[in-house]
């Protein structure tokens, strides 16, 4: 009886595809953005693609199993960073390792998927993203994501800063560095999870890095970074539905050239205030 009430009062109020996709993509913005920011600033692009391309695997094995989508991707996402973690401390040259290990597991994920009997999977849609296909019911795993992250960074803010500027420093002051590790491992993990259906695991990183440095050169401290960052990957959002709607364009690739283009635009603003200053 509540589960039906439930999905009726989701259906009147998510009734609309361009409002659950435009819902769906700000909650990615919301919980890409100050992730997005310490990616940035510890120059970590490689480990977040490393952790998106392990979400095919994780696809795969949710569709193997019947679970969800979403479950399915936070555990493999998880795994593969708590792999990369173990396996930087041993030596390993840390970009050879993520190459290694990104591709590897895009490319298991992949074939998985093909071995899977009696299940049609549109791969484009995990790869590149389909906003336009999110349900109401996706829209509440979204939000719930994205507010689960928001909580994780700002329960840690300023651990997380402090370990990011000076591991030794944090450490003296009580902190310790492979804990807060850990929380930011588990966020990126969630991110990844709430935003393959939206932008696809090919074009995560991308939303993940492209909002916060069009942030960086318009922005003093750390917190104006982030709230920065999310007002730009809302903007890329609901501009490139607009966009793609318009133009009948791929959604998720208008996107993240949306925020392309926001990023050029900050950086142009920021070297002509430099110029006139």
């Amino acid at each position: 009886m509540l589960d039906s009430i439930l999905g009726s009062f989701l259906d009147s109020v998510l009734g609309s595809f361009i409002v659950r996709a435009g819902l769906a993509g700000m909650a990615v913005a919301l919980a890409a953005a100050p992730i997005g920011c310490f990616v940035v600033w510890r120059r970590m692009a490689y480990f977040g693609d490393a952790t998106a391309h392990a979400a095919i695997l994780g696809v795969a094995a949710s569709l193997a199993f019947n679970q969800s989508i979403f479950a399915g991707t936070v555990v493999l996402s998880l795994l593969m960073a708590y792999l990369v973690s173990t396996l930087s401390w041993r030596g390993y040259s840390m970009d050879t390792l993520l190459g290694v290990l990104a591709h590897s597991a895009l490319a298991s994920g992949l074939v998985a998927v093909s071995f899977i009997p009696g299940v049609r999977v549109d791969l484009n849609a995990y790869l590149f993203g389909d906003i336009l296909a999110v349900s109401p019911a996706d829209v509440v795993i979204m939000w719930a994501g994205a507010m689960l992250v928001a909580a994780l960074v700002s329960w840690r803010w300023s651990a997380l800063l402090l370990v990011t500027l000076n591991a030794e420093l944090a450490y003296a002051s009580g902190i310790d560095p492979k804990r807060e590790q850990l929380v930011l491992t588990l966020s990126l993990a969630i991110v990844v999870a709430v935003a393959i259906k939206v932008v696809g695991a090919l074009l995560i990183t991308a939303l993940l890095i492209i909002p916060a440095a069009a942030a960086r050169p318009m922005s003093r401290t750390p917190e104006r970074m982030a709230l920065f960052a999310v007002l730009v990957g809302v903007l890329s959002i609901l501009s490139g539905l607009g966009v793609s709607y318009l133009l009948d364009t791929p959604t998720g690739p208008t996107i993240v050239c949306v925020a392309a283009l926001l990023f050029a635009g900050t950086n142009l603003l920021s070297r002509l205030s430099i110029r006139v200053v």
